[in-house]
């Protein structure tokens, strides 16, 4: 199967000048004209490369990578910026937005194929790691899916042996404008932090997972909710009580957290989810506990 291309691109003579040279190239190649438009296909197509136009009326190429980038369907795209200029500055900025990449206008096609290829290549790769691995790629945690896999084991385990078992969800307060004000490499880095202040803080038998996005998970065997609350208020106020920081600049985050345990009714990661929703209407940078029924109220199993 080809690997989709998206151009996203204002000149009408772009879009034939590549169609022309990638049609020897083992891809499908889409066109949108402006970022509006191009925004739209990226979300629809999901394709393995974006070539992004700097220079565009309207939206240009920097506000568009910076949506890209903002959206967790479309983050992980691999972005080739397609520019006129070749001053360092904006070279800098557009790679603090997440770029790949940069190709000069007017691009010396063979090297255009070759960044192209190479591109592709690595995203591909990247890929099959991703849907072979266990380990998160950006913050070394356990990812979703070693999450959901140890959830069950663990469910299991504690039912047959009638022992407690807990989740917690953390989440970190107001993301996005952490993102907006640093950069996607600055909203990483806080990620990174994140993960390694749950990590450090955590027993050895906790399970530290990056469930998505901003979104983290623990698991606590032979914990009750009321231990785990405790757990969580120690990482709130750490977290805090911390000063991040990214190329100089000081940072400070909030995080929210909702604890479940295996006793309620519901699924404890559903369970844990409204209690962090919860936390975040009561406020934020808050510890809530979904509250199990009484066993005489909850249904036989």
């Amino acid at each position: 199967m080809p690997q989709k291309i998206l151009v996203i691109d204002d000149s009408s003579m772009i879009h034939a000048l590549l169609t022309a040279r990638l049609k020897d190239e083992p891809v499908q190649v889409t066109f949108a004209n402006d970022g509006p438009s191009g925004l739209t296909s990226a979300g629809t197509l999901l394709p393995d490369l974006i070539l992004l136009d700097v220079d565009m009326p309207g939206m240009d190429g920097f506000e568009v990578c910076r949506r890209l980038k903002a959206d967790q369907q479309t983050r992980d795209i691999p972005v080739i910026f397609l520019t006129g200029a070749s001053e360092t500055d904006e070279k800098i900025k557009g790679l603090d937005l997440g770029a790949t990449d940069y190709i000069t206008k007017p691009f010396d096609m063979a090297e255009l194929r070759a960044r192209v290829r190479a591109t592709l290549r690595t995203s591909y790769l990247l890929h099959l790691l991703s849907k072979k691995a266990m380990i998160d790629g950006l913050t070394g945690l356990w990812n979703r899916s070693y999450f959901d896999q140890r959830l069950t084991a663990e469910l299991s385990l504690a039912r047959r042996s009638n022992k407690p078992l807990s989740c917690i969800m953390c989440d970190i307060d107001h993301f996005k404008q952490v993102n907006d004000n640093y950069g996607h490499p600055g909203g990483d880095q806080i990620l990174r932090d994140v993960a390694h202040l749950l990590v450090e803080a955590c027993r050895i038998e906790d399970v530290v997972c990056r469930y998505g996005g901003e979104e983290f998970a623990i698991i606590g065997p032979n914990t009750h909710s009321q231990g785990a609350a405790e757990l969580a208020e120690r990482l709130r106020a750490g977290i805090f009580e911390t000063e991040f920081h990214h190329q100089g600049a000081s940072i400070r985050i909030t995080c929210s957290f909702g604890i479940a345990d295996a006793q309620c009714t519901q699924h404890i990661v559903q369970s844990a989810d409204e209690a962090l929703y919860r936390a975040k209407r009561c406020g934020r940078n808050r510890v809530e506990v979904q509250k199990a029924e009484p066993a005489s109220n909850r249904p036989a199993a």
